[in-house]
């Protein structure tokens, strides 16, 4: 995720995460409950709206994150 999404997992940490000026992103954990993004030095906890059932429910639910930020704005 992090070598082939580096703009991806800036982005949720930019708008789930709560770091809007981060520069650097590596998402750190993932679960069936949350994903964890280290953001210039700092441990971002986002919880996901589901508990995630396996490894394509958790591509698919990260995959809908970001579409939806697309489609915000």
């Amino acid at each position: 995720m992090n070598s082939d999404h580096k703009n991806a997992v800036l982005t949720l940490a930019h708008h789930y995460g709560g770091a809007p000026n981060a520069k650097n992103a590596e998402m750190t954990e993932i679960n069936e409950i949350c994903m964890e993004i280290n953001a210039d030095g700092e441990l971002l906890k986002i919880n996901f709206d589901h508990t995630l059932s396996d490894s394509e429910d958790a591509h698919r639910s990260l995959v809908a994150m970001i579409k939806a930020l697309k489609t915000d704005s």
